[in-house]
């Protein structure tokens, strides 16, 4: 069976985010004031979406507005992050239990142990 390290390195992409998101809003807190009204949207997003709050910041500081091809690059943020997640529940997968109903399958030899 083949092992699977890529768990550092999508630790280390999700990690980055968080890491430049943090250092763009303690170094330009105004792109985040102008960006966000509240303090909870970017806190949602540090800890959910990283990347799309980091693009949207950028994104909302030219024309005011998301419009035209900023809509791409909002959409490739999403899917950044989506990617993120899936590959960390992905390198993860054999750390979690397998659930196990008696009644379906007693021969499975990982139930035996519940």
């Amino acid at each position: 069976m083949r092992q699977n390290n890529a768990g550092c390195l999508t630790g280390f992409v999700a990690m980055f985010s968080r890491l430049f998101l943090i250092m763009i809003w303690l170094g330009r807190p105004l792109y985040f004031n102008a960006a966000f009204g509240t303090i909870i949207i970017p806190c949602l997003g540090f800890l959910f979406l990283p990347f799309t709050t980091l693009m949207y910041v950028f994104l909302i500081q030219g024309a005011g507005g998301i419009q035209g091809l900023d809509w791409l690059w909002l959409f490739l943020a999403v899917l950044m992050d989506l990617a993120t997640i899936g590959s960390a529940g992905y390198a993860n997968r054999n750390r979690i239990r397998p659930v196990c109903r008696a009644q379906r399958d007693p021969q499975n030899p990982s139930c035996q142990s519940i």
